[in-house]
């Protein structure tokens, strides 16, 4: 008689490793059936022809997906994101703690001041991979000291800060990384606000008679706020990376700089006669995370 043999072929799974597509055949193949000798060789091909089918599918498959997040192309970004920022201000604080020094005043930290605030920016079509927004940030930094032989106590509040537009160009280098250069314009400045006291509470009869005495030195309690503003500008170069399509980080290094000063005591009167290296400016480290697009 005829040989013949029997095929049995369970549903299988196939999977594309390239992009994790699992694409499920529920029933390939479930066959009994009776083939010839001469029929081996065409099941074979049969065989061959389904695999090659599959091959192409997969491989059609896998072009249409897009990744998320979408590769990088040399396309014009568009988006926007904002955030939370900090930064590190390396100002010189020599001119303020000579002033605090001779005031018998304890000097302020002269490693800077820590500065922390937001920042939000949108790309725009005018320019490719041009981003314009806004950035405020403000920190201090405090000292206090007592006379042991009066028993006054004199508080130093030092305060630093600006606000300003960004204007940003960003250089995509890899696949989530970019390069961002960019320049700050606005208005910022330095604040000293000065605390002389004797201690203790006070009355509101005490504080009527100071504010009625004909001697200015005769309040038990006296602050006074010297404010210093000016312009601002402030390049820098940072690096932004995402973790997802909307979330990212930024580091980066700029220098705060300070022109065109005005000073003013409490701010109703000028100030006058402020040697012109007390500012604010200096280099600044810093860094932030942002929801966005990038």
């Amino acid at each position: 008689g005829r040989a013949h043999r029997e095929y049995n072929i369970p549903k299988q799974w196939w999977r594309c490793n390239d992009l994790g597509i699992l694409v499920q055949f529920e029933y390939i193949v479930r066959a009994s059936t009776t083939w010839y000798h001469t029929g081996d060789l065409l099941m074979k091909k049969s065989l061959a022809l389904l695999i090659a089918l599959l091959i192409i599918a997969s491989s059609v498959l896998q072009a249409q997906e897009e990744p998320i997040p979408p590769k990088r192309t040399r396309g014009a970004k568009v988006g926007a994101l904002a955030g939370f920022t900090m930064g590190y201000l390396f100002m010189d604080t020599k001119p303020i703690n000579d002033f605090l020094v001779m005031s018998n005043a304890a000097p302020v930290s002269e490693n800077g001041v820590f500065l922390i605030g937001g920042a939000g920016t949108a790309y725009i079509m005018l320019v490719k991979n041009l981003r314009v927004g806004g950035i405020g940030m403000s920190g201090s930094s405090k000292s206090a000291s007592v006379d042991p032989t009066t028993g006054l106590r004199r508080d130093t509040r030092l305060t630093a800060g600006y606000g300003a537009i960004t204007f940003e160009y960003v250089l995509p280098i890899v696949e989530r990384l970019d390069l961002v250069g960019g320049l700050n314009l606005g208005w910022g400045g330095i604040d000293m606000e000065l605390t002389k006291s004797s201690g203790g509470s006070t009355t509101w009869e005490q504080e009527q008679a100071a504010f009625g005495s004909q001697n200015l030195t005769a309040p038990s309690n006296i602050t006074r706020k010297l404010e210093g503003n000016f312009f601002i500008w402030t390049p820098s170069v940072s690096l932004e990376y995402a973790f997802l399509g909307w979330l990212g980080v930024r580091a980066g290094v700029s220098y705060l700089g300070m022109s065109s000063p005005a000073w003013e005591v409490d701010g109703n009167y000028d100030l006058v006669g402020v040697p012109s290296n007390v500012t604010g400016k200096g280099w600044m480290v810093n860094g932030g995370i942002f929801l966005g697009t990038f």
